[in-house]
């Protein structure tokens, strides 16, 4: 063979085995079944709807603890002055108002009487009308608190609903346990944009996919930007269109490689192993800012109201998430 055949083939072979530790570790489904997945999507998505739910409802209670405070004070200030008035009307107020009247000694004075006694008496009929709309703008207000503290505490039972809906799936795979995690880190990702109530609008497979040839949601390319920024820059692959379910089909996933080259076909060790702890924190700790709706490393899985959790899978390395950091994004 000659020197220029030989280095050819040696080029093909660095080259297949680059793409070969380089491709996404596609052949092994992202742990569990579909019906896991997604029974897990649907508790994270519904414990983080019903802690937005509580934040608006709490953020509402104190609202109107102050609107309740200031009308019942006026209130109780426009009651004194419609009782003095009512005082001062079972004193004789009509009779006065007569006298002064009859006593007048010209038109002009009559006339300026009768506006006088005219602009007393709609005085105290605005003053009765305002209390009566202040009492009734109370009990709408008081109504309106009921309401929020009711609010607050169905959601904090749907809360806790979706916590036991997210345990009771994942020890029907066997998993589910407490689990000690992988330390803590600051929290310093942009924030991802929300609603003006503080819950994530919707958002589809809309804008290309930096990893790959696929799309991802703007959410997770906000994620991966703000990981890389991190100085998270080991390999990383997000869509996937060949899996049953999960959110790699629908651009709202990715998975980071512990090796920087690429998914190895073994455990992750040694730094590699550190690299996917420190990463799987990060996750954590900024996963209110980024719209996490769940983490997978290493045997475990997080997941907002439930903490680190053992999540065993079956399968090899890519499948128990020991080669990679699972990244799933609301």
């Amino acid at each position: 063979m000659s020197l220029r055949r030989r280095v050819a083939a040696l080029m093909a072979a660095v080259m297949a085995a680059t793409l070969l530790i380089g491709a996404p570790a596609s052949a092994d489904p992202e742990g569990g079944t579909k019906e896991l997945r997604d029974a897990l999507e649907n508790a994270s998505k519904g414990y983080q709807d019903a802690k937005t739910a509580i934040a608006n409802a709490k953020k509402r209670q104190v609202e109107l603890s102050g609107e309740v405070t200031t009308s019942e004070a006026r209130v109780k200030d426009l009651g004194v002055a419609v009782g003095r008035l009512a005082a001062a009307q079972y004193k004789g107020g009509t009779t006065s108002e007569l006298n002064v009247l009859l006593n007048s000694n010209s038109a002009d004075s009559y006339l300026q009487s009768a506006a006088t006694m005219r602009y007393m008496s709609e005085r105290d009929a605005h003053a009765i009308t305002d209390l009566k709309n202040a009492q009734a703008k109370l009990a709408q207000q008081r109504k309106d608190l009921d309401a929020a503290i009711n609010e607050q505490e169905s959601q904090l039972k749907e809360l806790k609903k979706r916590q036991d809906d997210a345990l009771k799936a994942l020890r029907s795979a066997g998993g589910g346990d407490p689990t000690l995690g992988f330390g803590e880190l600051p929290a310093n990702a942009v924030p991802a944009p929300r609603n003006p109530d503080g819950s994530w609008p919707p958002e589809g497979c809309t804008v290309k996919d930096p990893t790959t040839s696929g799309c991802v949601s703007p959410r997770t390319l906000h994620a991966y930007q703000e990981t890389k920024k991190a100085g998270f820059d080991h390999f990383v692959s997000c869509y996937r269109s060949n899996e049953d379910g999960g959110e790699h089909p629908r651009g709202r996933a990715c998975d980071w490689a512990a090796n920087a080259t690429g998914f190895q076909d073994v455990d992750a060790q040694g730094a590699d192993r550190e690299y996917g702890n420190r990463l799987a924190a990060w996750y954590i700790a900024n996963a209110d800012r980024l719209a996490v709706l769940y983490v997978i490393w290493y045997r475990q899985i997080w997941m907002p109201g439930t903490g680190w959790r053992s999540y065993s899978g079956s399968g090899g390395p890519a499948a128990v998430h020991t080669n990679h950091v699972h990244l799933s994004i609301r």
